[in-house]
């Protein structure tokens, strides 16, 4: 089985979080073919508030200035990519820092020009993915991506989870987060096809972050991804659980799926 999963939030700032949370991956990766994806927005601000400069967001996306693309490479590729592939070989596991640039994982165009270096990616290529995990190492991959020009993008990192999760042809794809699932009016839900997403969206249930999260679990169900499940990253061993077939937060699947 291929699984991705992709990190956030929370999980990646707290360094007692990040150790508990790459040792159970470690040990998942042993046993699936495995690639993370991660972003780490609250770093960026952080360091970006630090040298003065006022974070900006179009639709909940950040405006990525000259200014901007140098902190995205600094920070995502840079820190976070290093400080989370650290922790997977203190846990035992080959892993191998990588952005979507890196063998052209990812090919990435400009979104629209008033959000300067925001990348939507356009294309996904798996084979280098499959030739490390196939030879035990683990692909951690920070939300940066690329053109053939030369152009660097800063990519949504829940995007950049579902193109890897697609050209890598994964089974499942895991969106670990700091909620417990989707809520509905009722609580939490267990299962949810597209046609459902996008009723909780239209009713304006599902709302900013978690709006964009159902719309890329989609999107990464559209390209063939088998099972797209959103779940709490602070549990512990959530993803072997999950694999062990417990019911831990949402599950997304094809219209007629169960």
């Amino acid at each position: 089985m291929r699984i991705l999963v992709k990190l956030g939030g929370t999980l990646l700032d707290n360094p007692t979080e990040r150790a508990r949370l790459t040792g159970e991956l470690a040990a998942v990766a042993n046993t699936y073919q495995m690639v993370v994806v991660h972003g780490g927005g609250k770093q960026m601000t952080r360091f970006l508030t630090e040298r003065g400069v006022e974070s900006k967001f179009v639709d909940g996306l950040r405006v990525t200035s000259p200014e901007v693309v140098d902190a995205v490479l600094k920070v995502f590729a840079g820190t976070v990519n290093h400080e989370l592939v650290a922790s997977f070989v203190q846990s035992g596991s080959l892993a191998v820092g990588l952005t979507g640039i890196d063998a052209g994982i990812t090919e990435t165009e400009q979104l629209r020009p008033e959000l300067g270096a925001v990348g939507r990616v356009v294309k996904s290529n798996g084979e280098l993915l499959e030739l490390l995990t196939a030879n035990r190492y683990l692909p951690v991959i920070a939300c940066v991506g690329g053109d053939r020009q030369g152009n660097i993008y800063n990519v949504n990192a829940d995007q950049m989870a579902v193109a890897c999760a697609a050209g890598f042809r994964a089974d499942r794809l895991l969106f670990l987060t700091d909620v417990d699932g989707v809520k509905g009016p009722e609580g939490p839900i267990p299962t949810l096809t597209p046609s459902q997403c996008n009723r909780l969206i239209q009713m304006g249930i599902a709302t900013g972050g978690m709006q964009a999260k159902l719309n890329a679990a989609c999107e990464g169900l559209a390209k063939g991804v088998g099972e797209v499940i959103i779940a709490p990253g602070a549990r512990t061993n959530v993803v072997t659980d999950i694999l062990a077939g417990e019911q831990i937060g949402t599950r997304l699947v094809p219209e007629g799926g169960s």
